[in-house]
């Protein structure tokens, strides 16, 4: 049976019930919405930062303090990129391919930094690991610094960023099967 293009374009126009203006006018809140909430603040920064000429721009990067704040966000990338490596696929693998009792606490957990806001996140780390918190006196006691310190910072990096390699391999996973692993 020959394959008529025309039909089928006819077809597909029909299968959309809305009319003509209702798609522009989705694809135009759509269009808006972004320019709003990512091209506007977006144009913002950088007509900020370099309000002063390209050159305060690059001046700023010879700042100390600048360095120091790239050192740390490298070093908190190089600890925490590893760590969720780890923990993103041990649990994508426990999710995807076993049963087990308290498989859907592990998920909901897995889906937690989506649904806590980091202010929130911040302010339960500080509870923990602050000077008056659970932990406070006995790390104050053994002079280990978490909070405003690399552990904290790698602490709340990886606590947000978790999901989203375990929310990636998990529907991999389940596709893949247990066939490849026999």
């Amino acid at each position: 049976m020959p394959l008529d293009v025309k039909k089928g374009a006819e077809l597909a126009r029909a299968a959309v019930t809305e009319a003509r203006w209702v798609r522009y006018a989705l694809i135009t809140v759509a269009l808006l919405f972004i320019l709003l909430f990512l091209v506007l603040p977006l144009a913002a920064v950088f007509t900020e930062a370099l309000r002063k000429g390209l050159g305060a721009y690059f001046d700023a990067l010879k700042e100390p303090d600048a360095w120091s704040a790239i050192k740390l966000t490298l070093i908190a990338a190089a600890i925490a990129v590893p760590l969720n490596l780890v923990f993103g696929v041990a649990a994508a693998w426990a999710i995807a391919k076993y049963e087990f009792r308290g498989k859907a606490v592990l998920t909901t957990l897995v889906d937690l930094p989506f649904s806590v806001s980091p202010v929130v996140a911040g302010l339960i780390y500080v509870l923990i690991f602050g000077a008056q918190g659970w932990f406070g006196p006995w790390l104050m006691a053994h002079d280990i610094k978490i909070i405003f310190a690399v552990p904290g910072i790698v602490l709340a990096t990886v606590f947000i960023t978790f999901p989203f390699i375990a929310r990636e391999l998990i529907p991999l996973m389940q596709a893949q099967g247990n066939d490849e692993e026999q």
